[in-house]
């Protein structure tokens, strides 16, 4: 036995040889395809050590078994296309995560080289043509996401190769035509939103929940709009005879109307109309003469009382009010010395806009006072509305209320308000005084407030704010408090809440009501800001830069939890949010704490973590305890960084079940 081991050891000496060969040739392999890969894509260089043998060091790069099985880049800046003869030489690969950069082009029909890929993630870039077909040739596919591309043609039905497929995500794309029945017996995610889809939704996708269709025009279920009935003419009646003869001829036939019939639809059709442009006339002579004079101040805050059109906190929430300005912002600045009420023409000689900066005045107030205006809410301040000026320019008109100070005064404050510029902060346009009423004119925010978006719709229909929204959101309203914090070391904002932070198409954060805090008399209870209001504040008037810290945290626990403030005062006994939010910490029920919106992305755990404890922060009871805004809007900014580059590996991690 021993003769014939030695015997064939140099065989298994040769045998060892090759198998280490082998398995260093394909690590070489891989290294030669990263490598082709980093120089094939501009954008951000890739901090590769390539000093060094083995790629398994590389930032993004996961080895196992001497060999590369995954490659995580996400939000790198990679640029430009991806060639052939790159990641197809990456044959052990078993994640690929390409995700938010601005690669482009097809994608490389070489890459069903990767017959073991089980997750690909390549949303966020700007890849095009239609979704090729290799792809249904990798039936290990678990996870494919191609989401906010560019990619074009129809929906293949080739997906249901893809038998093991759990996730499919192809929202906002340019796909087009009808959807094929996709009908994978297990696909929890799925999502064709945002495409140019037309037709009816597939028997297969039927279960699937209405968000997963929305930004198309398809119909049918889970979708509320029913599909139009498809097929041929009618069925046709039997002949029926009447005292005038046949009205159906038969088969297929039209109905013949006698002409006594005729005669009388003719003259019921003319006197109708006749009667209908009466009625118009009557109407449009009513609205000119309502825009022709004022109303008294009385009968618009009985306007804005009306328990049938109550506003709400919202700024720029939205209520369908629709009465004009003559009878709001015209009524609210008709006061004279004599207190009696004047016609706009008359408004506009006595007292002006005053406008702010070098912009170029498309208006006045003569014709602020012809716009018409529907309430957008009731805030700490005063009253908003949405005024649409007969130019086509659209503003928000804040009426102001409890302010009881002189008009040199007030210039110079409100002055002080709108010389501030930023990019996170509602521009003030222009404002108005009087001695019995204070305008202010301010650029109008169509998403309405972060408020209304958090709170307004829980129904069926809402669309779930998933974290790179939020956490933008909480990232621009703390840099546009920081531009308010840099105006000097006593300056704030004073009024921190979600309502007063807009937003705009985009969901862009703008933060409102900066600076009236100081114009408000000693009426203004503390309050008004019931539930962001730092525990040290007494005075509305006086409120610190520590003091505004708190009330952003308080925000930042709205975010990440979906609940309200005042909500969390009203139904839980007095517990205010950031109490509630460390009792349920203290009980290592953290997961209880996020709104169910955010849970959905499981990727992401780690960032809501750190967040939370951001608003824990800022909500501390001693003012010293609480860091600054530029040191909140930092943290926020590196959480939304290391989430962006997946620095610790934890984005696109999924449990992959055989």
């Amino acid at each position: 036995m021993r003769l014939l081991g030695s015997r064939n050891l140099p065989g298994m000496l040769l045998l060892l040889f090759l198998f280490f060969f082998t398995v260093s040739s394909d690590l070489s392999g891989d290294r030669a395809a990263l490598l082709a890969f980093r120089s094939a894509v501009g954008g951000r260089t890739l901090l590769w050590n390539t000093t060094l043998t083995t790629p398994c060091s590389w930032p993004g790069v996961l080895c196992e078994n001497n060999r590369v099985t995954a490659l995580r880049l996400p939000g790198s800046s990679l640029l430009g296309s991806i060639p052939a003869n790159t990641l197809a030489g990456l044959t052990a690969l078993r994640t690929l995560s390409l995700r938010l950069n601005h690669l482009s082009g097809p994608l490389p029909s070489d890459l069903s080289q990767l017959s073991q890929l089980r997750n690909l993630y390549l949303q966020g870039n700007q890849f095009s043509g239609p979704v090729p077909d290799f792809i249904f040739s990798l039936h290990a596919l678990v996870r494919l996401n191609l989401a906010s591309n560019n990619f074009s043609g129809q929906i293949p039905s080739g997906f249901n190769n893809l038998t093991r497929l759990r996730t499919l995500y192809l929202e906002n794309n340019q796909f087009s035509g009808v959807l094929p029945d996709i009908d994978i017996p297990d696909l929890p995610q799925f999502n064709v939103s945002f495409n140019n889809l037309n037709g009816s939704v597939p028997k297969g996708l039927e279960g699937k929940p209405k968000e997963a269709f929305l930004g198309t025009l398809l119909c049918g279920k889970p979708l509320d709009n029913a599909c139009a009935e498809v097929g041929g003419e009618p069925p046709a009646a039997s002949p029926v005879e009447n005292g005038n003869g046949i009205l159906n001829s038969g088969k297929g036939g039209k109905k013949k109307l006698p002409g006594g019939a005729i005669a009388g639809i003719v003259i019921g059709s003319v006197v109708g109309f006749i009667l209908l442009l009466f009625v118009v006339l009557f109407l449009c002579m009513k609205r000119s003469g309502k825009k022709a004079r004022s109303v008294d101040l009385a009968a618009i805050k009985s306007q804005e009382n009306d328990s049938g059109r109550k506003p709400v906190e919202s700024e720029n929430g939205g209520m369908g009010n629709g009465f004009s300005v003559a009878s709001a912002a015209a009524a609210a600045v008709s006061a004279n010395g004599n207190g009696k009420a004047e016609n706009g023409a008359d408004m506009a000689v006595a007292k002006k806009l005053v406008f702010f900066g070098n912009g170029s005045r498309v208006f006045d107030l003569e014709d602020l006072l012809r716009a018409s205006a529907e309430v957008l809410g009731k805030g700490t301040f005063g009253t908003s509305y949405k005024a649409v000026l007969e130019v086509g320019t659209v503003v928000a008109v804040k009426r102001l209320k409890d302010v009881a100070i002189s008009e040199r005064e007030f210039k110079e404050k409100i002055e002080g308000v709108g010389t501030m510029e930023n990019e996170n902060l509602v521009p003030l346009r222009a404002y108005y005084y009087s001695r019995e009423e204070k305008l202010l004119v301010y650029d109008y925010m169509q998403m309405g407030s972060l408020s209304a978006l958090l709170h307004g719709n829980k129904g069926a229909g809402r669309t779930p704010l998933n974290w790179e929204t939020r956490s933008s959101i909480a990232l621009g309203a703390a840099r546009g408090i920081e531009y308010i914090h840099f105006q000097g070391p006593n300056v704030a904002h004073g009024n921190i809440k979600s309502s007063n932070i807009l937003l705009t198409k985009s969901c862009e954060p703008r933060v409102s009501d900066y600076g009236l805090n100081h114009l408000v008399g000693p009426s203004s209870s503390p309050t008004r800001v019931t539930g962001y209001r730092a525990p040290e504040v007494t005075d509305p008037r006086k409120v610190s830069q520590k003091a505004d810290v708190y009330g952003f945290g308080v925000l930042l626990l709205e975010l990440l939890t979906g609940k309200a403030p005042t909500h969390a005062l009203l139904n839980d006994e007095g517990v205010d949010l950031p109490r509630w939010v460390q009792s349920v910490v203290r009980e290592e029920w953290t997961s209880e704490v996020f709104d169910l919106e955010l849970l959905r992305y499981q990727n992401v755990e780690e960032e809501l973590v750190q967040l939370l404890q951001l608003g824990i922060d800022c909500t501390a009871q001693h003012p010293d305890n609480r860091p600054s805004i530029s040191e909140v809007a930092r943290r926020i900014e590196d959480l939304r960084l290391s989430s962006s580059r997946d620095v610790r590996g934890q984005i696109d991690h999924v449990t992959e079940a055989d």
